[in-house]
């Protein structure tokens, strides 16, 4: 396996976990909760009818916290440090992109708080799978809007110090 000269993280061509599983996909994914002034950080593009976390695909030979580093430097400019994990979600759920359009995907993820210095402010130039430019939105907490993972609805007003387990199947 190919690393970075720091040998922690895997080089730029380490491929995603996203593992072909008969019909379907495994992916291990990681998502980054940045809040600021009760407000939420979460990514969109054009073609996607709802918004979700920054994050990603956690790449071979990553740790889950190298990944979500990596995802938020990739996804917003900066480097943010993390606080703790806050979540791990299993999914079930047909894919919604063109290479994976209504084929079922088992999804884990793993979602952590990051801390938000004061002068945090995003510069987002990254891609959706399909290749559309993202756009990254500040939301209040309790937005109308439709997002990923909707626990975040109601878990991130009263956030704990546990790490919560959350399974849900969208197929």
């Amino acid at each position: 396996m190919a690393v970075t000269a720091d040998n922690n993280s895997p080089a730029p061509e380490a491929p995603d976990m996203c593992v072909p599983c008969g019909d379907g996909f495994l992916n291990l994914r990681v998502g980054a909760i940045i809040m600021k002034n009760g407000r939420i950080l979460m990514a969109g593009n054009d073609w996607t009818p709802y918004l979700y976390s920054v994050g990603g695909r956690i790449k071979f030979g990553e740790t889950a916290e190298d990944a979500v580093r990596r995802e938020v430097r990739e996804e917003t400019g900066r480097d943010l440090e993390i606080d703790r994990l806050g979540f791990v979600h299993e999914t079930y759920f047909l894919g919604d992109s063109p290479s994976k359009l209504g084929r079922p995907i088992y999804e884990i993820s793993f979602y952590f708080y990051m801390k938000t210095p004061p002068d945090f402010e995003p510069v987002c130039e990254s891609f959706s799978e399909a290749g559309d430019p993202e756009y990254l939105r500040w939301i209040p907490l309790d937005s109308e809007e439709k997002y990923f993972p909707e626990f975040f609805r109601t878990e991130l007003l009263h956030p704990e110090h546990a790490v919560k387990h959350f399974v849900s199947d969208d197929r």
